[in-house]
């Protein structure tokens, strides 16, 4: 968990992040991966310190970020997988959730995989959703820390399931996933009719 006097800039980096992959994905996917890349090196490199082991843990931070944003930069491919593997585990969450039961292992795992078969061979379409949702869901974490909500970026910082499972909110806000939904609804239709490709249009499959 970050200490508390890092909080805000964090923030604001989760909701410049967010923006860029949510309204401009497609077109700027390189710098989304190295943004999503240096977000989860470093939470997961800090996690392995105390919020009292300041030093350390910042050090751990932006090295273990660097390395993620090194890492699925290089691995173009990789991070295109990655985004269909994300919306194949986030439709059977959805299906599931709607019919209040939890999707099986195996269940997730085969959609995941269809999704990442299907990315490689629908980049544009994959790339501008996936971007979008998961750049609505970092920008709406960012902006609840900046307008007043500390436990937003507390709860990301610390790994909350409520920050990775957005289905599954925090007890108070039933209302996130569906800013969420409709948020990534408008980032998707803005890629699609204006960032997401050549001239602003995705029907031209051939060139970006």
């Amino acid at each position: 968990m970050l200490p508390v006097s890092y909080q805000l800039p964090a923030a604001i980096v989760l909701l410049v992040g967010g923006t860029v992959a949510c309204f401009f994905g497609y077109r700027l996917f390189r710098i989304v991966l190295a943004i999503f890349g240096f977000i989860l090196g470093a939470l997961a490199a800090s996690s392995l310190f105390g919020a009292s082991d300041t030093g350390p843990m910042l050090i751990a931070a932006i090295v273990g970020g660097l390395l993620g944003a090194a890492v699925l930069m290089a691995a173009y491919f990789v991070g295109v997988a990655m985004v269909g593997a994300g919306l194949g585990a986030a439709i059977a969450s959805i299906g599931f959730s709607a019919a209040d039961r939890e999707p099986g292992v195996f269940v997730v795992v085969l959609l995941a995989i269809a999704g990442a078969v299907g990315a490689v061979y629908l980049q544009r379409y994959f790339i501008i959703v996936g971007t979008a949702f998961a750049g609505a869901w970092t920008m709406l974490v960012g902006a609840m820390a900046l307008i007043g909500d500390p436990g937003a970026l507390s709860a990301a910082a610390a790994g909350d399931v409520w920050v990775v499972y957005p289905l599954t909110p925090a007890p108070g806000r039933e209302w996130v996933p569906i800013a969420w939904l409709v948020l990534s609804l408008v980032g998707v239709g803005v890629q699609m009719g204006f960032t997401g490709g050549e001239k602003g249009r995705v029907g031209k499959l051939g060139k970006r």
